[in-house]
C-alpha cells in the first residue's frame, strides 16, 4: 500500500482552524521562497506543498464533516 503524504482521516485534521493554519504556514514559507531566497528547489517544494495542501484541506475536504 503507497504511504500517503497527507491522511486526511486522521483525526488532528478535522478542525478547520488547525487546516487553515497549515495552510497558511505553508502560504508563507512558498512566499518567503519566491520573493526573498529565490532558490528553484525550496520554492518548487514549498509551493508544492502549499498547493497540495490547500487542495487535500480546503478544496477536497469533505462538506459535510462536522467542523
Amino acid at each position: 500500500m503507497p504511504m500517503k503524504i497527507i491522511d486526511p482521516n486522521d483525526p488532528f485534521y478535522r478542525p478547520l482552524w488547525r487546516r487553515i493554519v497549515l495552510v497558511g504556514v505553508l502560504a508563507g514559507w512558498a512566499a518567503f521562497e519566491l520573493l526573498i531566497t529565490r532558490e528553484p528547489i525550496w520554492m518548487t517544494v514549498s509551493s508544492g506543498l502549499f498547493l497540495l495542501t490547500a487542495w487535500i484541506f480546503l478544496v477536497a475536504w469533505p462538506k459535510n464533516s462536522a467542523d
